[in-house]
C-alpha cells in the first residue's frame, strides 16, 4: 500500500510515517518509480508504534523493543536481552508513577470542584 493509504488507515500523518522510516521502526519496498510501498502488516507496526510512544518511549527504545515484539505469527524475531528488560521495567515503573500522580492531581481537582459546587449551589 501507499503511504497515503497507510497514514488514512492508521491516523498517522505522512511525515510520521517517514520519521519512522528514518529511525528504522518501519520499512517499506520501493516501487519502480522509487514510490513507498508498505505491506499489509506495516498497519499493525504503525499503531504498536504509536502505542509506544504514547507510553513515554522515545524511538531509540522503540528501535530496540520491536524486534522483540510478537509478529503476526505469534513470536518474536529476537529475544530481548536483560539489559533491555531492565530499561522496560524501569519505564514502567516510571510509567505507575505517573498514573498514581495523575489519579492524586485528580481527587485534588474532584475536591475543588465539589466545593465550589456547594459554595455556588450548583
Amino acid at each position: 500500500m501507499r503511504i497515503g493509504e497507510l497514514a488514512r488507515r492508521t491516523g498517522v500523518s505522512e511525515r510520521s510515517l517517514r520519521y519512522y522510516e528514518q529511525q528504522g521502526l518501519l520499512a517499506a519496498d520501493r516501487t519502480p518509480g522509487g514510490q513507498r510501498d508498505y505491506p499489509e502488516r506495516a498497519v499493525d507496526r504503525v499503531i504498536r508504534i504509536q502505542e509506544l510512544f504514547a507510553a513515554g518511549l522515545h524511538s531509540k527504545k522503540i528501535a530496540q523493543l520491536l524486534p522483540c515484539m510478537r509478529d503476526a505469527d505469534g513470536r518474536p524475531s529476537e529475544i530481548a536481552t536483560p539489559k533491555l528488560v531492565a530499561e522496560l521495567s524501569a519505564e514502567r515503573d516510571r510509567i505507575e508513577r505517573m498514573i498514581g500522580e495523575l489519579n492524586n492531581s485528580r481527587d485534588v481537582l474532584d475536591e475543588v470542584i465539589e466545593a465550589a459546587s456547594e459554595q455556588t449551589g450548583a
